[in-house]
């Protein structure tokens, strides 16, 4: 293996430091404390782990976290007043609601009802619409969090050329648009199901960001030589020699990626730590604002 691991645990490491040193002189200088709200909606175990690290990232923050949580067969107009009374809600600054929601819930309806001044996850539409034309706003937390590590990778991002391999509104498409604002000014290509040959592009793309959701997607002989590859899948991988009978891959071929790119993230401890930090930097940044606005 010849690439530099993309460590996204010591990035968020540096990050949450820094988060941290800001809530305290925002607490210091102008009485405020940053505060989350994360709504979870039934017991998926999977969002009950999310929203729990979520939490505790907020205590070591210094942030103030509020957690509600809801029953999968509450009626979504409890849901949609629990949020209104968030909104209005002066110590709080961000408002999350874990996704899936649990079947029978309107998701796009749900989001939409968050003010966009306290959508820290950067999901609404006034939030993705203002992203795209360059106004201020909350960026997505997984797309930002992709860009702070193609940076820590030593990879300077203006000039070059990218390719994002995935479509979603989560990922692939923000990621997109944030590599090719004139801050980052790349040239970027989005991949997908209906691009014939990936490979094509991959091969001449000094950056690629993949997001397919299916291991595998990417492999060594894809990318150019000293490429970075941003590896967003997180995917089950049946195997007998681990405790709980799998081991978690990405949609990059690791090994064989590795041997060519001059950096690649890790799978796990790449891009999913990043995720979390970039709420609490959102949500420390929100903060700011109704301090200053004040």
């Amino acid at each position: 293996m010849k690439a530099k691991i993309i460590d996204g645990k010591i990035l968020a490491q540096n990050l949450r430091a820094e988060i941290a040193e800001g809530v305290a002189r925002l607490k210091e200088e102008k009485g405020v404390t940053p505060g989350l709200a994360v709504i979870l909606v039934g017991e998926n175990p999977a969002s009950v782990s999310y929203v729990t690290a979520k939490e505790k990232a907020c205590v070591e923050a210094g942030m103030l976290s509020r957690e509600i949580r809801l029953p999968a067969d509450i009626e979504e107009g409890v849901l949609l007043d629990k949020i209104a009374e968030l909104n209005a809600d002066d110590a709080i600054h961000g408002i999350l609601v874990q996704l899936p929601l649990p079947k029978g819930f309107d998701e796009k309806k749900v989001i939409n009802s968050i003010a966009p001044e306290k959508d820290v996850d950067g999901f609404t539409p006034i939030n993705v619409g203002r992203m795209l034309i360059g106004e201020e706003c909350f960026l997505p937390c997984t797309p930002h969090g992709i860009i702070k590590l193609i940076e820590f990778s030593g990879m300077d991002i203006k000039g070059k050329s990218a390719v994002v391999i995935g479509r979603s509104n989560i990922v692939g498409k923000p990621v997109a648009v944030l590599l090719s604002r004139k801050e980052t000014n790349a040239t970027v290509t989005m991949c997908h199901t209906g691009t014939p040959d990936i490979a094509k592009f991959t091969r001449q793309a000094d950056i690629v960001v993949v997001a397919a959701g299916r291991p595998g997607t990417l492999t060594g002989d894809m990318i150019k030589e000293g490429s970075v590859v941003i590896d967003v899948g997180v995917n089950r991988i049946p195997d007998e020699t681990k405790p709980k009978g799998f081991r978690l891959v990405g949609d990059a071929d690791f090994d064989s990626c590795a041997a060519v790119a001059s950096a690649i993230t890790p799978v796990p401890g790449g891009v999913g730590p990043m995720t979390i930090t970039m709420l609490l930097f959102n949500t420390l940044e929100s903060a700011r604002r109704v301090a200053l606005n004040n």
